[in-house]
């Protein structure tokens, strides 16, 4: 699966993504993307967003998306990797189009 990480995901988190390729927005030059335009570009060429910004799902309108998306509680990169395998059950379970939410302990 081709995962794009949204500026406020934590770089390193990408190596709990074993088996998928990831990259981040602002590794393609997208920094300065606004959300609505992120999502339109990574749907061109990623399967999932991951994202921490948990106001998304009320700033843009994801129906009818081709991409997932998922949003992560926290940013905390300690909690994150702590929560590798229920993270890598998400990214596993998650339907092309669908947005889900990923609560981190």
């Amino acid at each position: 699966m081709k995962i794009l990480l949204d500026e406020c995901v934590p770089w390193p988190m990408h190596k709990l993504l074993v088996g998928h390729t990831c990259t981040t927005a602002k590794k393609r030059g997208w920094h300065a993307v606004k959300n609505g335009e992120l999502i339109q570009k990574a749907e061109t060429e990623f399967d999932l967003f991951i994202t921490c910004d948990q106001n998304i799902r009320y700033q843009q309108n994801l129906q009818g998306r081709r991409i997932a998306i998922l949003e992560l509680s926290s940013n905390d990169l300690r909690r994150i990797m702590m929560s590798g395998e229920l993270l890598d059950q998400a990214v596993e379970t998650i339907q092309p189009g669908e947005y889900r939410e990923f609560c981190i302990p």
